[in-house]
Parts: C-alpha cells; structure tokens; sequence
C-alpha cells in the first residue's frame, strides 16, 4: 500500500482525490494549501496548487519524497529537502467534467529510478499511459498543449461568436470538430489539413475575410499564411 498525500483542493487535486480513493493499493489523504499547519506523513506528496505557490507549499513540506503536477515548472523549483518528482498529467481539468484517466498521458519525473517506479506504480493505479519526460521536454510539450487546446479552444469561441451573429445554431459544427479531432490519430496534421488556404483559394479567403471583423481578420490572416508557408 503506498500512502499518497494531496495538497490542494482545484480541478486537478478535486480530480485525482476522487480517482485514488477507488484505487487499489492506494490510501490517500487531501488537505488544503491553505491549511499546512499540521501536513500528514505519506510516501507520496503531490502538490497540486497553481504555478506560483509550489516553491513556497513545497518548502514547507518534510515528507520524503515530493512531486508537482505543473506543466511549466522544473523538478529543482521544488524547494523541499528531500527527494523531488513530477506528475505531470497532460489534460484539461474542469471540476464538473469527470475525467477517464486511462485516456490521460502521465509525465512522470524523478531524482532516481526507484522513485520514478514509485510514480509509475501511483499513476497506473488509477490510468495506463506513463512517459519518462524530463523537465526541459515537459515545458515544451506544454507549450504545444496551449497550441492544441487553449488556441484550439479559443478558435471554437470564435467560430461560436460567427454563428450566434448569423443565427447558426453552433452544434452543426460539432461531428466537423470531432472527426478533425480523431483523424490525426492516423493522418499526420500535416496530412490532414485541408481547406481555402492549402488549397490557395483566394477567392475563398477574400470571402471569409468579408465576412469578418477585424479582429477576426486578423487571426484568419495569420493562420491562411501560416498553412500556407508550411509553419
């Protein structure tokens, strides 16, 4: 039984709470980072706080071994004195969105090969995909998860925006999402990108652009010459 300790009650601490309590082998234990008067002992304490407060919650913290689950903060920004990890789990949390942790990546982190086993056993306990990612890897597949979900996002928000001002009910655009979505688990993006831009259908693209205000302009701009620069 390896005990696990969870400082931090957000999105993903409220998550990984809910999953370890029905995880064999798992005892889990969750506290507040507010509240680090008396800090439980664990074989595994998991910070799970905003970016910011790790270094001064880890400091803290005199339990042996010590991870984050940041996406952009190095292992050694950990400020505890004994051993350091990271679980790191690439997907977006929303406290009332359940989460199927056998679909999320786990990049796990550690000082020692032992502690890394230790992470893998705590990770596969409650998911199945474990990667040994190192703290330079983890800050740039950080940066592409914004490219793939937080731009992505805020380009459904547009493309929301264009229908509510024409009366198009958003949902018609839905399967058109979902199957862009699941076709790069076959095609390359590259492979699969189509479209006026790819195409060079400047007749298209000076439509779109009619359509549109300026801010939006703008950003179909960058994109069409993005594609069509091959970036």
């Amino acid at each position: 039984m390896i005990s696990v300790l969870l400082i931090g009650k957000g999105n993903v601490g409220s998550h990984l709470y809910k999953a370890f309590l029905n995880a064999d082998g798992i005892a889990v234990t969750q506290i507040s980072s507010r509240k680090l008067e008396v800090i439980p002992q664990a074989d595994v304490t998991i910070i799970a706080v905003s970016d910011d407060a790790i270094a001064e919650i880890s400091s803290k913290i005199k339990n042996d071994f010590v991870v984050h689950t940041s996406g952009s903060v190095s292992m050694n920004d950990l400020k505890n004195d004994s051993k350091k990890g990271v679980f790191y789990m690439l997907q977006t949390f929303s406290k009332d969105k359940k989460v199927d942790f056998s679909e999320v990546p786990f990049c796990l982190e550690a000082e020692n090969i032992n502690d890394y086993k230790t992470l893998e056993i705590v990770a596969k306990s409650i998911g199945k995909k474990t990667y040994p990612i190192s703290s330079e890897q983890r800050n740039t597949l950080h940066v592409a998860a914004v490219f793939v979900n937080n731009f992505t996002n805020h380009l459904y928000k547009i493309g929301n925006d264009i229908c509510k001002e024409n009366n198009v009910p958003f949902e018609i655009l839905q399967s058109l999402i979902k199957e862009t979505a699941s076709k790069i688990e076959t095609l390359s993006p590259e492979k699969a990108q189509t479209g006026p831009a790819i195409r060079n259908d400047e007749k298209t693209i000076k439509n779109h652009l009619n359509l549109l205000d300026k801010n939006q302009q703008k950003i179909y701009k960058i994109f069409t010459k993005s594609i069509q620069n091959g970036n």
